[in-house]
């Protein structure tokens, strides 16, 4: 060393800091390369991508070279600096030297590079992978020694190294992904996503139609009742049920009727009404919304009813009920008003019926009363009174204020729902 100019040996300490640079961010390139954004870009074969993916398999071995690299750099670095600190400054040079090695390294080997491969890990990552391909080949000894080294004392204090998971997301962690998309996904797209990772969640129980609204007709009835019925029938299929809607014998579709009523230009019998009933394709409660899709479409229906563990019938369910829980409603309102249950009053307030969806009903006005008990509003109140409530009165219920105007047969009919007031700001 004491043949070597100084000026020698500044040049090499400057490359030194250099290359403890490159691998200072090549190693925060590496790691915080987007591991799903890589596996796109490998797919779509981008060379360095698949190179820097296959290099990131093995997390041990890659920072094991890097490592290896960098403290090389860094132990030669410190060594040619003590000597050059004390050829300017003699025995004060190693305290000089190190400390103004520490400063350097710190600034243009550490810092200024981790944060420039942090802010862009792929401009760092795919070119550092072509330099530390080859190295991993002609180091491949030593990184393997000192990875089996680690390894094993890994396993000393419990832990497998080789039982690192897999970059996988969640649901939830999926749905932050979709909401910081931002622009980069349209806002509709957005609403549709998150709605497809809320089936699970939901129920049928959540959107079925009640029995008590399910379009249906009694074959008992008349003859011309029943009739009258199917010629001013507003659904494409109707329920036909014996005595009681829990008897159901099938669907009659429109098209099936049309041809019962215009043949022969004769009233059909109630045994060919009986024979054009399609079967019904049962439900049990509680199906979440994500398991019945798959299970309509596996058994290319589009319409079933929802049963209880005792066989009677809850509600009815159809495929475009499930399919607005993605998209959103099919049809629009008329006149201003957000749903048919619902009218908007022109203080701010909302007559609503009782038996109203609670789902529907906070999509529709933008508020959330609890969905996780009774299904309906009526429920919703009977519950917090505990008991059937008269009318008029009034209850609060998550801070929305709800007037009941109307009960029939133990049942709340009418509700008058006051938005939550603004709070004033403070100036």
């Amino acid at each position: 060393m004491d043949d070597i100019a100084t000026s020698t040996l500044f040049i090499v300490l400057i490359i030194l800091i250099l290359i403890s640079g490159y691998f200072s961010g090549s190693e925060t390139g590496m790691m915080s390369v987007n591991r799903y954004k890589l596996r796109h870009l490998a797919q779509s074969g981008n060379k360095s991508a698949k190179r820097v993916a296959q290099m990131l398999e093995r997390p041990d071995r890659l920072i094991g070279l890097i490592l290896i690299g960098n403290n090389l750099v860094n132990i030669a670095a410190s060594a040619i600096a003590t000597i050059i600190g004390l050829r300017l400054y003699g025995d004060y040079g190693i305290a000089v030297a190190t400390l103004v090695l520490t400063l350097v390294i710190l600034i243009f080997a550490e810092v200024t590079p981790k944060t420039i491969a942090a802010l862009h890990p792929e401009r760092v990552a795919f070119p550092s992978s072509v330099v530390l391909n080859p190295l991993m080949k002609i180091f491949y000894p030593l990184v393997a020694t000192v990875n089996f080294i680690t390894n094993n004392m890994m396993k000393l204090m419990g832990i497998n190294p080789n039982a690192a998971k897999k970059d996988t997301l969640t649901a939830e962690e999926l749905r932050t992904v979709v909401h910081e998309a931002g622009s980069l996904i349209p806002s509709r797209h957005q609403e549709m996503l998150l709605s497809i990772l809320d089936l699970e969640k939901v129920s049928v129980d959540d959107i079925m139609i009640p029995r008590n609204e399910i379009a249906a007709i009694d074959i008992n009835d008349d003859l011309p009742l029943i009739i009258k019925h199917l010629s001013n029938m507003q659904h494409t299929l109707v329920l036909l049920y014996r005595g009681e809607i829990d008897d159901a014998i099938g669907f009659l579709h429109a098209r099936d009727m049309l041809r019962l009523l215009t043949r022969h230009h004769a009233e059909p019998d109630k045994a060919s009404l009986v024979r054009a009933a399609r079967d019904i394709y049962f439900i049990p409660e509680g199906t979440a919304l994500s398991v019945q899709l798959i299970k309509f479409q596996h058994n290319k229906e589009r319409i079933g009813l929802v049963v209880d563990e005792y066989g009677d019938i809850q509600g009815l369910v159809t495929l475009e009920d499930l399919l607005e829980e993605i998209v959103g409603d099919f049809t629009t309102t008329i006149g201003g008003q957000p749903h048919e249950h619902v009218t908007r009053q022109a203080d701010g307030s909302f007559l609503v019926e009782g038996t109203v969806n609670l789902r529907d009903l906070n999509k529709e006005l933008k508020i959330s009363l609890p969905i996780d008990g009774p299904k309906t509003l009526n429920g919703l109140i009977i519950e917090e009174f505990g008991d059937i409530p008269g009318n008029p009165m009034c209850i609060k219920i998550k801070g929305y204020g709800i007037e009941i105007l109307e009960v029939t047969d133990n049942r709340v009919e009418k509700v008058r729902i006051q938005p939550k007031a603004k709070r004033k700001r403070k100036k």
